[in-house]
């Protein structure tokens, strides 16, 4: 693993501390925010991984022979459809509220890249809410205001400890980095021993 840099484009906190965690040298690399838009017939499936490519353009010109690029991009799905980040608190509640006492997914779109190659791959986790109460729902709101938030909550909160009753999938893919399958294809495609 020696003489490779993970480029992670990211202003995100939780992802820069995530891959933090993996133990490769990596630096932070985001010259521009990139507006997240995709193409309205696009399968929901399908918009984690292309907007992970979006965020890579503005960045591989500036990679090196040992940099690989880390670009990705969750989104929670519903009933087929992709909640966004709230644009306001009351946006906020009225998707909690959707959620309470309902299963969704998170989707995280990956994409890694050096200058020969290029692999994307999505994770998915089921994620299981108990009934949550009109006052527990505001009361997250209230403290944690989560606007930056898909879905308007993270796992590893409040909302997440009292919420959150099962999960089928990867943990860290619900946080915004699926790290298990981060690292396994890291190994095979870029760390060949």
């Amino acid at each position: 693993m020696d003489n490779k840099k993970i480029i992670l484009a990211s202003k995100s906190p939780r992802r820069q501390e995530l891959v933090k965690e993996l133990n490769f040298e990596f630096e932070i690399r985001s010259n521009k925010d990139v507006e997240e838009i995709y193409p309205d017939l696009l399968d929901p499936y399908k918009v984690p991984e292309y907007l992970a490519a979006l965020k890579s353009s503005p960045i591989i010109s500036s990679l090196s022979e040992n940099e690989i690029l880390l670009t990705s991009d969750t989104i929670v799905l519903f009933q087929n459809q992709i909640l966004g980040k709230p644009k306001s608190k009351e946006e906020g509640i009225k998707m909690l509220k959707t959620l309470s006492g309902k299963t969704h997914e998170v989707i995280t779109g990956v994409q890694l890249k050096d200058i020969n190659k290029t692999i994307s791959f999505s994770s998915i986790t089921k994620v299981f809410f108990k009934h949550l109460t009109d006052e527990e729902i505001s009361f997250y709101i209230e403290k944690h205001n989560p606007l930056d938030k898909a879905g308007s909550y993270a796992i590893q909160e409040w909302i997440g400890y009292i919420g959150v009753s099962k999960i089928e999938g990867c943990y860290y893919n619900v946080m915004g980095l699926p790290l298990h399958d981060i690292y396994k294809k890291l190994k095979k495609h870029f760390y060949k021993d």
